[in-house]
């Protein structure tokens, strides 16, 4: 036995260098972020302590609460809804399209539906950006050509659209992950309890709700974990289409955070809202994995 468990901690020092790069790269970084989230500067020059004056600011600056606001509506846009629409899709394709028209047309519609999470998000913020525009975009044009010229909004220009433009385009972009990881899932199923409820008179919708969902609750963590956290964190389709606008009505955390690094230059300011941001996302995801683990789906 001790041979064997010196055996193995030799193979520990193979990990040595990721983990010493990991922790120079991403945990240097993070400390010295912390450490700028206690100065004002400017990003040249010598930082000035002020201790907790940025975090004081914080509690205090109504942008910043309506950002957080705004990430967790966006929980609904990447989590919730493609989780639930990945389900059925993935369900779909896998029960009735792969059986009735082979391998080769489920592939492919897998393959389809997974593109827009390979594509660059500045291509894809531009495209949707041009889709949207209120004059030349296609969803405005067809609007008009079918007789709904009411419909034809400025929807990235209206406070009262642009969220849920935004939100559409991120349900787009995740519904192929949330369906190749549950594809993926249904493949290690038990079919005898299928066979079995359907020998006992269960419709298809019965037999997805009380078999396949609950065996694929590791699935359906592991995508509400990594899709929340993703949530959370944000920026990229907002500093493409909207940069955080009109006015506050799209503004994320990490995107505020970034427009006080290089827009404003209060870097300080700026690392104070990522290291919130950070801790948050931490909380989060260890709550999460604790509670997967507490209800046996993760072990």
């Amino acid at each position: 036995m001790s041979t064997k468990l010196t055996q193995t901690k030799q193979y520990y020092w193979f990990a040595v260098p990721g983990v010493l790069t990991f922790g120079t790269l991403v945990g240097g970084s993070f400390a010295y972020n912390i450490f700028l989230s206690f100065n004002d500067w400017q990003g040249i020059g010598k930082p000035e302590w002020v201790g907790l004056a940025n975090y004081q600011h914080l509690i205090h600056d109504r942008v910043f609460w309506i950002s957080f606001l705004h990430a967790f509506e966006f929980i609904f846009a990447m989590s919730l809804a493609p989780t639930a629409i990945g389900l059925i899709i993935a369900a779909l394709i896998y029960d009735f399209i792969a059986k009735h028209f082979g391998n080769v047309v489920s592939t492919f519609l897998r393959i389809s539906l997974y593109v827009p999470q390979i594509i660059a998000l500045p291509v894809v913020g531009i495209l949707w950006a041009w889709m949207l525009s209120p004059n030349v975009g296609v969803i405005n044009t067809i609007l008009r050509k079918i007789g709904l010229d009411k419909f034809a909004l400025n929807w990235l220009g209206q406070s009262s659209t642009a969220m849920f433009a935004l939100s559409i385009m991120m349900i787009w972009i995740q519904i192929g992950y949330t369906i190749v990881i549950f594809i993926s899932g249904m493949s290690r199923l038990d079919p005898y309890l299928d066979e079995a409820a359907q020998l006992d008179g269960a419709t298809w919708f019965e037999r997805f709700r009380i078999v396949t969902i609950p065996q694929l609750y590791p699935e359906i963590s592991v995508v509400l974990l990594t899709t929340t956290v993703a949530a959370l964190k944000v920026f990229g389709p907002v500093y493409v289409m909207t940069n955080g606008g009109p006015g506050d009505a799209t503004q994320v955390p990490a995107y505020f955070s970034y427009f006080h690094f290089f827009s404003t230059l209060k870097v300080g300011y700026g690392a104070s809202i990522a290291t919130v941001l950070a801790m948050i996302l931490t909380v989060l995801a260890i709550g999460l994995l604790k509670f997967q683990r507490k209800m046996g789906v993760l072990r």
